[in-house]
């Protein structure tokens, strides 16, 4: 800290991603991105958008919300793009919640809810999860304060039925609740109809998973139109052309290309359910996934030191200093040839005792 940073931020502990390494020849699968590459489409419209970067992009993004809002059964007005969903997430943060209006999240989930927390000076509570990593909608009912939390929730990839969302929602009309759908692509249900229903639903979403923008930063929060212009109104006062001429070329190529993406999750879903049964064949406790990355454990080995064993073997996967969670280790299903090599890794590892 420089004599120069204002106090307040001297606590601010910040988000800490997932290793990005310069190593070419290490398997990463550790940052949940998608093993498949952009669609053809994509490739090309990012191409021709390249040609007009000496002009500004369009702050409203209005071709990109028309064609996600015909995608998704919703008016164009009630979607905000972002610079990725992290974007959306600062500004639902900064907009809903204060000092005297506190956010509500479990208390292992996305790590980047707390930093905003700190960051705005927001109270932040947790609710522990279930023995089997799953949320208890009956603990979020009538808190009279902000939610938010993921769906499938991130680490453990486990996921609420859209009933159970529906009904934390339901049970606090007088705040905010952030259902994060990040990974909703890979097998959870998505509550974005709902919208129409509730005026204190945010849905966040993202083109970095099943889209395979990670790198492109595209994201996007669908609600009603007063909690949109909320949200619209502080983006204008602090990044107007958050989304790039490229990126929202991309997202409209994608959603065009929207077949190709699905074949996409579609195989991810079942490289991940061959992996889960293969991991669980060598020991392993792995939670129910319902995103693009298992969370699992094993009960003769130190979660840190499986970790440190197969980066030592060139995998990269991701390990947290949680001590709630110490022993497990988020893995990305990547193709099914990556999962083999994990797992013979894994099988080698287990042998060989070096944990």
């Amino acid at each position: 800290m420089s004599r120069f940073q204002t106090p307040n931020l001297k606590d601010l502990v910040p988000y800490v991603p997932g290793e990005q390494p310069r190593e070419q020849l290490l398997l990463k699968l550790n940052t949940n991105e998608s093993p498949f590459p952009p669609s053809e489409g994509v490739k090309q419209a990012v191409a021709a958008e390249s040609e007009r970067l000496q002009l500004y992009s369009d702050p409203t993004c209005l071709r990109l919300r028309e064609a996600l809002g015909a995608f998704l059964g919703v008016d164009p007005d009630e979607i905000l793009m972002t610079n990725g969903s992290d974007q959306i997430l600062a500004l639902a943060f900064s907009s809903f919640g204060d000092a005297e209006t506190p956010f509500v999240c479990p208390s292992l989930t996305y790590g980047f809810y707390p930093v905003l927390a700190g960051l705005y000076h927001i109270p932040y509570e947790t609710i522990p999860l279930r023995d089997d990593f799953t949320i208890d909608p009956a603990q979020y009912e009538g808190l009279h304060k902000n939610i938010a939390f993921a769906n499938p929730n991130a680490p453990t990839g486990c996921a609420l039925s859209a009933a159970e969302v529906e009904r934390i929602v339901a049970a606090n009309p007088d705040r905010v609740v952030i259902v994060d759908e990040a990974y909703v692509d890979f097998g959870g249900e998505t509550v974005v109809p709902l919208i129409h229903k509730y005026d204190n639903l945010l849905v966040t979403r993202t083109f970095s998973k099943s889209y395979s923008l990670a790198g492109a930063r595209l994201g996007y929060g669908v609600g009603n139109r007063d909690l949109i212009n909320d949200l619209n109104t502080l983006k204008y006062a602090t990044d107007p052309y958050a989304v790039n001429r490229m990126t929202a070329a991309a997202g409209i190529a994608a959603l065009q290309d929207h077949a190709y993406y699905r074949a996409n999750c579609d195989a991810i879903m079942q490289t991940r359910a061959e992996a889960k049964a293969a991991l669980e064949a060598l020991g392993f406790c792995v939670a129910d996934s319902r995103a693009n990355f298992l969370f699992a454990s094993h009960p003769d080995m130190d979660g840190e030191a499986l970790y440190k064993a197969l980066r030592g073997r060139g995998i990269l996967v991701r390990h947290f200093d949680d001590p709630a969670i110490h022993n497990y280790n988020r893995i990305t299903v990547g193709t099914r040839e990556q999962m083999q090599q994990l797992l013979a890794a894994a099988e080698t590892i287990l042998k060989e005792g070096k944990v």
